[in-house]
């Protein structure tokens, strides 16, 4: 059987991510979606770990092979806890692509057994980013048409309190 992990910080989930689980979910048996503490990001997020977890499983639903797990360790302990051998990554720009890169390089030097599959994102999910949604929320803005609809209201409520 063929696993893979689609790490993230997921905080919120957005479209972009949502197509990029979708096709690796067509790649591999088995795909778990696991929601990241991103060091860099550390003690700024919106949402806890927990309701990220939550936002992940309302908008999977359709996806019988695709589960949802948190983790704050290294990714490649998990895989190798969980005998996962791909680690999948959407890329939307080259800096992605260089952050990216050198992450796979330092996670094979940790663990060969896995390996980094890099998709690239739909033209259409180029701009979108997490971040961005946040902020065309918290201004006001529509964002139905970045996040899974399933979410959708739960991401303004949080986001527009007060």
């Amino acid at each position: 059987m063929r696993k893979a992990i689609c790490p993230g910080s997921f905080d919120p989930i957005t479209n972009g991510h949502l197509d990029v689980i979708e096709r690796a979910s067509r790649l591999f048996d088995e795909v778990t979606v696991v929601v990241m503490t991103n060091f860099q990001k550390k003690g700024s997020t919106t949402f806890t770990a927990e309701e990220r977890t939550e936002l992940i499983r309302k908008s999977i639903g359709h996806l019988a092979n695709v589960n949802v797990d948190h983790y704050d360790g290294l990714l490649v302990e998990y895989a190798r806890d969980h005998d996962i051998h791909f680690i999948v990554k959407g890329l939307r720009v080259v800096s992605d692509f260089e952050n990216e890169f050198q992450q796979s390089i330092a996670n094979r030097n940790l663990e060969p057994a896995v390996e980094t599959v890099f998709l690239p994102c739909q033209d259409k999910h180029l701009f979108l980013s997490s971040s961005l949604v946040k902020q065309i929320c918290e201004l006001g803005g529509d964002i139905s048409g970045f996040v899974p609809p399933q979410i959708c209201d739960d991401i303004v409520a949080r986001l527009r309190k007060g």
